[in-house]
């Protein structure tokens, strides 16, 4: 079958690859224009782009998809059997969507109707889901309400990101995709439940703000969620501290406030949360510096018991759920 593959971040990589893996001919990669990045803001290319010219396939990389006509002519003259998407990034215009002869389908990191939107990985986490799982769908106009081909149901293990959340998620996916785009002839499409629907938004920088009256677990969840980015931060003395991992305590009438440190020793910095439980932060990065035990840091910031991180601003703090 003759593809063309819409793809930029790196959890795309396992399924372009499986594509071709199983004999299909990717005639033309879409991806996300370069762009700069880190402390340097060098110009580096998405990770889809890397593997297309490794395999030597021809790619373009569109500003904006919907006023781009050269997209539309790329695909006359590629002529595909069908467009397959993956962590594109872009809203693909219905011209676009509808011009091969099997159309287009996507590969959605939740199990749909749930978590639509661009950030399923880290709500599913943050909202303490214990599974999520995988989606093969038809694209249509709408974000992510096309009919379902296929499914998975994935566990979410104890304690784990979203950054290997989403490897494990691409790496299964890869495999459904694949499955799917070989019989995707003899599979009848079934509509969503749309009154079932919740929705994944875009995660925001200042997402990442830690809320120390929020219970222990939640602040864990969080943690984990904004691995590796945006990264969840506090204050202390008004420098940022980005809080990379630790581990929610249960504790009983502790005389602290929320955001107090009750005690900084080497299994690392015991912080109050508002619901009278403890977060034990493991490994921090201050403002500036390399990453570090919270220990490590304690001891050359003199943390005393009774010392706070900031509380923020409640218009500044991340809703409980979307």
């Amino acid at each position: 079958m003759k593809v063309v593959f819409f793809g930029s971040p790196r959890a795309a990589i396992p399924s372009l690859i499986k594509i071709l893996q199983e004999g299909h001919n990717v005639g033309l990669v879409v991806t996300q224009p370069d762009r700069r990045s880190g402390r340097g803001k060098k110009l580096g290319p998405p990770p889809i782009k890397t593997l297309a010219l490794e395999h030597r396939i021809p790619l373009i990389q569109p500003q904006n998809i919907r006023k781009d006509p050269a997209v539309l002519d790329e695909l006359k003259s590629t002529q595909p059997d069908i467009n397959v998407v993956v962590a594109y990034g872009q809203i693909i215009p219905p011209a676009v969507i509808y011009f091969p002869p099997g159309n287009s389908i996507n590969l959605h990191f939740s199990l749909l109707p749930r978590y639509r939107g661009a950030s399923p990985v880290q709500w599913a986490i943050l909202n303490g889901e214990k599974t999520t799982g995988l989606t093969v769908f038809t694209l249509n106009e709408k974000m992510d309400e096309g009919d379902i081909l296929t499914q998975q149901k994935v566990d979410i293990l104890s304690g784990e990101s979203a950054n290997r959340l989403e490897d494990r998620l691409a790496e299964k996916g890869a495999e459904l995709l694949a499955a799917t785009l070989n019989r995707i002839k003899e599979i009848e499409p079934r509509p969503q439940d749309h009154s079932r629907a919740t929705y994944a938004p875009r995660i925001r920088k200042e997402d990442g703000l830690l809320d120390w009256s929020r219970g222990a677990d939640f602040i864990e969840r969080q943690i984990r969620a904004f691995t590796p980015w945006p990264s969840s931060y506090t204050y202390l003395g008004g420098k940022r501290i980005k809080i990379l991992s630790g581990q929610y305590e249960s504790a009983q009438n502790l005389p602290f406030q929320p955001g107090e440190i009750a005690k900084a020793e080497k299994s690392g910095i015991h912080v109050m949360c508002g619901d009278g439980n403890i977060f034990r932060i493991e490994l921090l990065q201050p403002e500036n510096k390399a990453k570090m035990s919270a220990y490590s840091f304690s001891l050359g910031a003199n943390i005393q018991s009774g010392t706070a991180f900031e509380m923020p601003d409640p218009s500044r703090i991340i809703h409980k759920s979307r």
